[in-house]
């Protein structure tokens, strides 16, 4: 009995940095492993060292803002930085934690886990049972990438691997982390699921700014007394079957002074009995039917791993993000993050949850046009997008910009009587610079130029070519020989512009014997945007129909004068097409009629030169 006995004392030396209950757990199986027969020591020993271990040594669980080391102690991260909760020297591998707040900037959580192999990739557990860094696609089966085991199920995503000949288990949902090793942590390792007093020193070196912290207004519609009694329930059954094995103190502490500070809401109290009951079933004393009991709503199994916006429902609490600190925000801002403008195009996305606290049906969600519903992703955040021709997207412009607008609607059935759900109403747009022609000159010598232009949200290219054919096929080129009433061709083209939002408007064109627009002669070949009726030769065609146009007419030289050049002068007008006819509308003699308008902006004049 003399080699049981020491072993027993040894052992039960380290207990005393555990609480009274785990100590008593440690008596228990002490005398257990005193009872066995010392003939077979050999086995006797590795059975008492896998029972002394238990759970504590081997699992680190971070939930919402505190830490849990594998000692069983507690402490609070209270900022928005990154920490390492587990860093071997040997490996050089780290296990990071980045936080974040959600409603109160007075309270973290844990957001997301970065695995940093240093001499591979990193692999990120992001909200939505997602994974970066890896190119499997995550499935109930395992999957390997880089030596790492990945796997996900209704609950969370697992990653598996192994550090210095210990196998490591990575689970996070979301809102819990749980950290498992098969053999108890050694002084290799480091971080906060070592020790989880060392706070200043795990965090991470990033940007200063989010290591401030705040002192929000209390919540005064927080129960503190209740709250306790909620917690307590740990130390009741069914948990209390597991109180021998696994401590309730560290998770019933951590769950009182977060909901102390933060409302019961997004199943934040069951967050933390889950935690324990997940730590109870790495101990081998898995807590049955606990869900019921803790009055907490159990995620359904049967539902899809993602589930589909049709299948949202509470059985899949989601984070709500903090959007906007301040307590008088409006409603609109609190459930909405900012409008993403990328060119025509537009999104905006509402925060799922959020919509569900204030009763709000997301499925009766659409924009102007009610075919455009949201699309809810895997974090419950749902999305809203449109272009400038879809959707119902009203356009509008001013004298320097043009302004794409939608909303996010209630849907309006006809065939309800009644109705209990508050209207919906919030409009999005984005606006850009409105794109402006530049004023350009070149001559026929230079066969044509393109030029490429900047002006807000659109770079463009804008180019004027002459022809000899109708087709545009026969570009002249400096060593073309225009002769006196040859038909000539002019091209004007725009590329990078959006045809369904703007339309190229020829306004003017006439000819000088000299370079400047303003010299005397002018013959007039376009007027108001239709062909000089005077000139049977010209013909404008395409004009305010899209981006690029085009006009003949029978070339000419002015008389008197020499030597003959002749310079061609444009000016041309760009016209946003929604709700605005672009088209001039020429009558049989050449002008334009006067009911038809289309707007206006500073022209651009476009010249050409021949020279004998």
């Amino acid at each position: 009995m003399l080699r049981p006995l020491l072993f027993l004392f040894a052992v039960s030396g380290l207990t005393v940095m555990f609480s009274k209950k785990l100590i008593k757990s440690y008596i228990y199986k002490s005398i257990f492993c005193f009872l066995l027969p010392t003939k077979i020591f050999w086995f006797e020993t590795l059975l008492c060292v896998f029972i002394f271990a238990g759970v504590h040594g081997n699992l680190c669980t971070v939930t919402g803002p505190s830490i849990i080391d594998v000692k069983g102690s507690l402490n609070f991260v209270s900022d928005r930085c990154e920490y390492s909760l587990l860093h071997d020297q040997s490996t050089g591998f780290s296990l990071k934690a980045n936080f974040l707040d959600r409603r109160r900037r007075d309270v973290s959580f844990v957001d997301s886990l970065t695995l940093d192999f240093s001499d591979s990739d990193d692999i990120q557990l992001l909200q939505g049972h997602r994974v970066a860094g890896s190119p499997v696609t995550l499935t109930s089966s395992v999957q390997t990438s880089g030596g790492v085991d990945l796997s996900k199920d209704q609950t969370g995503v697992t990653a598996s691997f192994s550090v210095n000949g210990s196998s490591v288990s990575v689970f996070f949902d979301g809102t819990t982390a749980q950290i498992y090793m098969d053999l108890p942590v050694n002084h290799t390792y480091e971080g906060l699921c070592v020790d989880s007093s060392v706070v200043s020193s795990s965090r991470l070196p990033s940007n200063h700014s989010c290591q401030q912290t705040y002192q929000d207004p209390a919540d005064d519609t927080i129960n503190c007394p209740a709250v306790s009694q909620k917690c307590d329930v740990l130390k009741s059954a069914p948990f209390s079957s597991c109180n021998l094995d696994v401590d309730p103190e560290p998770y019933i502490i951590a769950c009182h002074e977060t909901l102390c500070k933060y409302p019961d809401v997004d199943g934040l109290r069951c967050q933390f009995l889950e935690a324990y009951a997940k730590a109870c079933e790495k101990s081998q004393a898995a807590v049955q039917n606990w869900w019921t009991a803790a009055q907490c709503r159990k995620k359904d199994l049967k539902l899809p791993l993602f589930p589909k916006a049709q299948t949202f429902s509470e059985q899949h609490s989601c984070s709500c993000l903090q959007i906007t600190h301040s307590p008088s925000a409006k409603r609109n801002a609190v459930i909405m993050s900012p409008t993403v403008c990328q060119g025509n195009n537009a999104s905006l996305t509402l925060v799922g949850c959020l919509l569900k606290e204030n009763g709000i049906d997301y499925t009766h969600l659409h924009l102007n046009d009610q075919t455009c519903t949201g699309v809810m992703d895997d974090s419950h955040m749902l999305k809203f997008s449109f272009s400038s021709d879809s959707c119902g997207t009203e356009v509008k412009t001013n004298n320097s910009q043009v302004i794409f607008s939608n909303a996010v609607v209630t849907r309006n059935s006809s065939s309800e009587v009644i109705t209990r759900q508050d209207k919906v109403f919030i409009e999005f747009s984005c606006s850009h610079p409105k794109p402006e022609l530049q004023n350009v000159a070149f001559n026929i010598l230079d066969n044509s130029v393109e030029i490429v232009l900047q002006s807000g949200e659109w770079t463009y290219s804008l180019t004027m070519k002459a022809y000899s054919d109708a087709a545009h096929t026969q570009l002249l080129d400096p060593k073309s020989d225009v002769r006196l009433n040859q038909k000539i061709w002019i091209v004007l083209e725009t590329e990078g512009l959006d045809k369904d939002v703007v339309s190229v408007v020829t306004d003017s064109c006439w000819a000088t014997s000299g370079n400047s627009s303003s010299s005397t002669p002018r013959y007039d070949l376009i007027r108001d945007g239709c062909a000089n009726a005077q000139d049977g030769t010209v013909s404008v065609m395409g004009n305010g129909e899209g981006t690029s146009n085009s006009f003949s007419f029978n070339m000419f030289e002015f008389s008197g004068k020499e030597p003959s050049e002749v310079y061609l002068h444009c000016h041309l007008q760009l016209c946003v097409k929604k709700n605005t006819n672009c088209v001039p509308g020429c009558s049989a003699g050449g002008r334009r009629r006067r009911s038809l308008r289309y707007r206006r902006g500073a022209p651009a004049l476009i010249s050409m030169v021949w020279t004998p």
